[in-house]
């Protein structure tokens, strides 16, 4: 879903004026969360790369919010959690060259495929 509009007519209004139409914009953002298993011998390699590139991807328009999450128990596996505009702020990134060296240099050091989810809230 990308960003909308909400008309809202008040529940009152003089009858010799036409109804006011209130235009409010909400934003639907983006969450994304990947999850990435790495061989143990290169989450250290992995660590370069995210501190590399992690001030670019927190400035590509768009993007609201990333961090870096590691489990606690597997400490192979980590996590990105990124917040985003909308979803062609995402894909934007997901095009854009920065993604793409990034992504050429990550995925060599998994152990497995990585997963991605893309979500919106339903409800805060």
């Amino acid at each position: 879903m990308q960003s909308g509009f909400i008309y809202c007519m008040p529940d009152f209004y003089h009858p010799s004026v036409l109804p006011l139409i209130l235009r409010i914009k909400i934003h639907i953002v983006i969450k994304r969360i990947v999850k990435m298993n790495f061989r143990e011998e290169e989450v250290p390699s992995f660590m370069e790369v995210f501190e590399a590139s992690k001030h670019a991807i927190r400035s590509f328009p768009g993007c609201q919010h990333l961090e870096l999450l590691q489990s606690k128990t597997e400490k192979n596996i980590l996590f990105t959690f990124s917040v985003w505009e909308n979803e062609s702020a995402l894909e934007n990134y997901r095009q854009s060259e920065l993604f793409i060296t990034t992504w050429r240099k990550t995925k060599v050091l998994f152990s497995e495929k990585a997963e991605a989810w893309t979500l919106e809230m339903l409800h805060p």
